[in-house]
This record gives C-alpha cells, structure tokens and sequence, in this order.
C-alpha cells in the first residue's frame, strides 16, 4: 500500500503543478483582456455573448447606428421601455438600427432570472431585437464593452450607471454619440436617432 502511494504522489503532483501553472496563464490573459478596452477605437473591437451564450463581435453591426441598453424584466421602467423600444425596433431596423439589450442584475436586484427566464419574458413581450448574456456594468466586473461606453460618453456627476435602461446611442462608425439616463423615454432618442441613420 506504502508502495502504492509513493508511485502514484508524484504524478498527482505534477498534475496539480500543471493545472495551476494553466490557471495562471488564463487569469493573465482574462486580466489582458479586460484592459484592452482602454485602447479601443470603436464597439467593434469588442465581442459579447448573446442570450444563448455564443460569441458576438460587434463587427456585425458595421454600418449600423445602435442603441446599447442595459435590461431588466423586473423594474418599474420595463413594461414602457421595452415596449417603447420594440416600437422604435420595428420602425428603423430596415433603416439601419440595431437595438442591443444586454440584462443586469445590478440595480435592486431587478434582473434575477437566468438565461432561459430572461427567453421566456422576452419572448412574451414580442421582442425581434438582439438580446445579450446577462453582465455587470458596472464595478471591477463590468463587461468591457460597458466600461468603454462610460468612458466615452461620461454620466451627469458620475459616469457609473445609475439605473437600468441607461441607453447609448452609437453611431455608424462604431462611435458612442450620446447616453441618455432611465428616465428618458426610447421614443423620446427618435429626433436624435434620426440625425445618425
């Protein structure tokens, strides 16, 4: 049995060695990664995952003007602006604009479903507009591509989100244009949107 053991420890050993030396590779090349947005020149260099969790480079979207729009299914905004937004998908998408909503859950705790949840209530509301994975948008963990919006369009006071449905408008350079707060209607951005599609 003592036998057994001595053969078998070393190889646990290095097993254990490599896995942490891979662990360290990872974490250096995630924490490269979430710098890179610093130095980006447009939305297009970043990729997202959709809904379903697969990758999404925003170069799809080349040419298109954007609304960029954190979601939740549960706050006191979502029935009007999810409907608002649906309105103004459906008038401009063959015009060039492309809604993306991507849901947190940072904002009294108002996005708590997972995936499959967030389907289902989008589904119910009719909702044709590309929906996003579930991401911080703010704090040390927020996605990139939020951390690049408030960077290049600063809040009133602060440039951290302060609550859901904080929408940007990008244009179709890649470009973000304008940021405009919860308490602004989306149809009230369609003078706005205009001038960019």
């Amino acid at each position: 049995m003592g036998l057994l053991f001595r053969r078998l420890l070393p190889s646990t050993v290095v097993v254990s060695s490599s896995l942490i030396f891979q662990s360290k590779n990872l974490s250096s090349t995630t924490n490269k990664m979430a710098e890179d947005w610093k130095n980006a020149k447009s939305v297009y260099e970043f990729t997202v995952k959709d809904i379903k969790g697969e990758d999404v480079s925003l170069e799809k979207y080349k040419g298109c003007v954007l609304i960029i729009v954190n979601v939740a299914s549960k706050c006191g905004y979502t029935s009007k602006h999810y409907k608002e937004l649906i309105e103004l998908d459906e008038k401009y998408r063959d015009k060039g604009l492309k809604i993306l909503g991507f849901p947190c859950n940072q904002f009294g705790g108002q996005e708590p479903g997972d995936a499959d949840s967030i389907c289902s209530f989008t589904a119910k509301q009719n909702v044709k507009f590309d929906i996003f994975e579930k991401v911080d948008v703010n704090g040390n963990d927020a996605h990139p591509l939020w951390k690049y919006l408030k960077s290049k369009q600063g809040g009133l006071l602060i440039d951290s989100i302060k609550w859901n449905f904080t929408k940007f408008i990008v244009d179709k350079n890649g470009q973000p244009v304008e940021r405009h707060a919860a308490n602004v209607s989306p149809l009230g951005l369609e003078k706005n949107l205009q001038q960019y599609l």
